[in-house]
């Protein structure tokens, strides 16, 4: 990673000495096309680059914890992820064995509900119908996943010990083993491609529900104290939400590293929100961004400064952490 990170960093300078007209690139670290992550980067990257504010690029990466890795590391310069994962990353504990103090926060981006679904053709309607039935786990490659399906068995009244494990690296992958037959449920943040593609492939595809009481409000806090439930409608892009439903849910973080300058920050914050429309256009749950409500406070991990100058510029002050 060193050597990576040296000859990144050597290749920059040499670029950056060789011709100063040369516009400046900023990456995006995500997971796997298909990804939702992978897809709002995109839609954002695409939007900056449109309206001549920034060069931004998408690099995929294989999990949350490479991707985090890349910022830590100066290798990108911008992510997206559950708030809960950054803080976690930052101070090294959970999934992560190391801390990754250079992670900065840049804004609350939307609500993010995420799910277990399963073929309709299954019959399952509830979590609770997967006592007994087989459940993704493992995820090496998307740590993240263990304690967010954690959360969702424990909405339904599961543990894992009520479910068949089969490992599944990471979120394409676990998809892919469902539509096949490997596993008979995947995970997947709502409005996600490849949960449009695999209902497709299999002839309709449903998430499954949980109950969204105190009781289990409290069961998936005690997973990550960020977690909460969302009242869900259907609607053509949610593809597999069959009634209205709740999902656990947290909030989606754009962040970025220490490394990165105050004026990356803030042009990409102006384009998030100035560009709303065209952005949530291209892919409607950006259309949850909110400037009023995106300069919230989390514990563990801090802003980055240009973040912070740029609300205080629109006049947001910061929402206390709940």
């Amino acid at each position: 990673m060193k050597i990576l990170r040296n000859l990144a960093i050597a290749c920059a300078v040499t670029v950056g000495a060789s011709s100063a007209a040369v516009a400046q690139v900023s990456s995006f670290s995500t997971p796997p096309q298909g990804s939702v992550w992978n897809t709002m980067a995109s839609v954002i990257a695409g939007q900056a680059r449109e309206s001549g504010a920034m060069n931004v690029v998408v690099q995929p990466y294989g999990g949350n914890a490479q991707m985090m890795q890349a910022v830590n590391d100066q290798l990108a310069e911008f992510s997206l992820n559950d708030v809960n994962d950054v803080i976690t990353a930052v101070q090294g504990t959970g999934e992560y064995r190391m801390a990754m103090p250079n992670l900065r926060l840049v804004a609350r981006v939307n609500p993010f509900p995420v799910g277990l679904y399963v073929k309709e053709s299954s019959g399952m309607t509830a979590v609770s119908d997967l006592e007994g039935r087989s459940v993704p786990s493992g995820w090496d490659a998307f740590p993240i996943a263990r304690s967010h399906i954690s959360a969702i068995l424990a909405a339904g009244g599961l543990t894992w010990d009520d479910v068949k494990q089969v490992p599944v690296p990471e979120l394409i992958r676990g998809s892919d083993d469902m539509a096949s037959g490997r596993v008979d449920s995947a995970f997947f943040a709502l409005g996600g491609p490849k949960v449009a593609e695999v209902d497709a492939a299999v002839g309709g595809v449903r998430y499954l529900t949980v109950e969204a009481n105190e009781e289990t409000l409290a069961k998936i806090q005690e997973v990550r104290p960020a977690f909460y439930f969302t009242e869900v409608e259907p609607a053509p892009v949610r593809v597999g939400v069959k009634e209205p439903m709740a999902f656990v849910t947290w909030d989606n973080v754009l962040l970025t590293g220490a490394h990165v300058s105050d004026e990356q920050v803030a042009d990409l914050l102006a384009v998030l929100f100035d560009e709303k429309e065209a952005i949530a256009a291209a892919y409607p749950p950006l259309g949850a961004l909110d400037l009023e409500t995106a300069y919230k406070a989390y514990p563990g991990v801090e802003y980055h400064p240009g973040a912070a100058a740029f609300f205080e510029a629109r006049g947001i002050a910061q929402t206390p952490a709940q």
